[in-house]
C-alpha cells in the first residue's frame, strides 16, 4: 500500500514537471539577470577597460610596451614635404641655428615605413628625448650634443656613428635633405645593439567623451619662429582637428599627399640663448613659462613646465588634460615678446 502511494506520488511529480516544461516552452517565466547566459557576456564587454595608446589616448587593439622612438626631422624648405610626421604620436618643433626649425617626432603607437628626412641633434633635443626614454634617431649633431651622447647612457641610433644600416638615401632629392629611416629598422637596430626595447613612457591625462573646454576663440593660429620660418593651424570643426600650415601653405605628408593635422596644439615661450658665431642655441626645456593650449577651437592661457619627462600645460597648478589624438608642441623664443611669436583669433 505504501509502495502504491509512493509510486502514485512520483508519477504526479513527473507529470507536474512535464507540464511545467511544456509551459516554459510556450511562455518562459521571467529569469533573473544572473541566470541569463547572455547578460554576463554583455557585462564582460562593457566592463573590460578600453586599451589606449599612452601618448595619444586613442583606442588601440593591443597594449604596447614598445619603447618610444624619437626621430629628428628636417624642416628646410628643400626637405618638404616630409614623410611620417602624420603617424607621429607627438611632435615638438624647435629652432636650430640658421633660424630654421626641426621636428622631434615621437612614435609609439605607429610604425611608418618611411620617416624623414633625418637631420642632426642638439643638446635640448636630447633633454626632451631622454624624458621620453626614447630610442633617438639622428644624423650626427653638434659637438656638445655628440659629447653628451658619448658620455651618457642613451639608446643612440646615430646614422653616422652608431647604426647606418637603419637609413637610406632617396635619389630623387639632394643631400643633406634625402636621408630616411623606418621605425621598424630603428627598432631592429636597437635590438641588435642590445638596447632595452621597453621603456618608461610618459603618462598623460586625457579628456573624456563629452568634456568641453572653455577659453578664448582659437581657430586660426599663427606661429612666427623667425623671418625664415613660420607655422600655423586652422581649426576644422567637422573633423575637430587643427590643419597644419608651414610658410602659409598646407603642410603635406609626402607619402599620403594629405595635410598634417593635430588634435592639441601647445605653443610655449622658452628662453633662447645664442652660443656662438654659428648661431647654435641653448633652449630652456624645463620652465616654467608662458603658453597657450589650443583645443577644439578654444585657446587657454597656461603655464608650461617639463615634468615627468614631457612639457605639460597647467592652470593654477593643475595639469590640463588633452583630447585623445596627436599633439604638436611649438617652442618659440621669449624675446622680444611672446606676442611677437604667437597670434590667434
Amino acid at each position: 500500500m505504501i509502495y502504491k502511494k509512493t509510486a502514485a506520488l512520483l508519477l504526479s511529480v513527473a507529470l507536474a514537471a512535464t507540464a511545467a516544461g511544456c509551459s516554459n516552452q510556450a511562455e518562459p517565466p521571467p529569469v533573473p539577470a544572473g541566470n541569463n547566459q547572455a547578460v554576463p557576456v554583455q557585462k564582460a564587454q562593457t566592463q573590460v577597460p578600453e586599451i589606449t595608446a599612452p601618448l595619444t589616448g586613442l583606442p588601440v587593439e593591443m597594449q604596447s610596451t614598445d619603447r618610444v622612438v624619437m626621430v629628428m626631422i628636417n624642416n628646410h624648405s628643400k626637405a618638404r614635404p616630409q614623410s611620417g610626421l602624420d603617424q607621429a604620436d607627438m611632435v615638438y618643433e624647435m629652432l636650430e641655428e640658421g633660424l630654421i626649425t626641426r621636428f622631434m617626432a615621437f612614435y609609439q603607437s605607429h610604425s611608418p615605413e618611411t620617416v624623414g628626412p633625418v637631420r642632426s641633434i642638439r643638446p635640448y633635443n636630447i633633454e626632451i628625448g631622454q624624458g621620453f626614454d626614447a630610442i633617438m634617431s639622428h644624423a650626427g649633431g653638434s659637438v656638445a650634443a655628440l659629447s653628451i651622447i658619448r658620455n651618457g647612457n642613451y639608446a643612440d641610433m646615430d646614422e653616422i656613428y652608431a647604426y647606418p644600416k637603419a637609413y637610406w638615401r632617396d635619389k630623387s632629392r639632394k643631400a643633406p635633405h634625402n636621408l630616411y629611416t623606418s621605425i621598424e629598422k630603428l627598432r631592429k637596430g636597437a635590438s641588435e645593439k642590445g638596447y632595452n626595447l621597453g621603456g618608461d613612457v610618459p603618462v598623460f591625462s586625457f579628456m573624456k567623451e563629452g568634456d568641453v573646454v572653455q577659453g578664448e576663440p582659437g581657430t586660426k593660429i599663427s606661429v612666427r619662429y623667425s623671418k625664415r620660418n613660420t607655422a600655423g593651424y586652422e581649426y576644422d570643426p567637422n573633423t575637430k582637428q587643427y590643419m597644419r600650415l608651414t610658410a602659409g601653405k598646407p603642410h603635406m605628408d609626402k607619402e599620403t599627399g594629405k595635410q598634417l593635422t593635430a588634435t592639441n596644439v601647445l605653443v610655449i615661450a622658452a628662453q633662447h640663448r645664442t652660443l656662438d658665431g654659428e648661431g647654435r642655441l641653448e633652449i630652456d626645456t624645463i620652465g616654467p613659462g608662458e603658453g597657450y593650449l589650443f583645443q577644439r577651437g578654444q585657446a587657454l592661457k597656461v603655464t608650461w613646465e617639463r615634468r615627468d619627462g614631457a612639457i605639460r600645460a597647467y592652470q593654477n597648478g593643475v595639469e590640463l588634460p588633452m583630447y585623445p589624438g596627436t599633439t604638436w608642441v611649438n617652442v618659440v623664443p621669449t624675446t622680444p615678446s611672446f606676442a611677437e611669436h604667437l597670434t590667434f583669433e
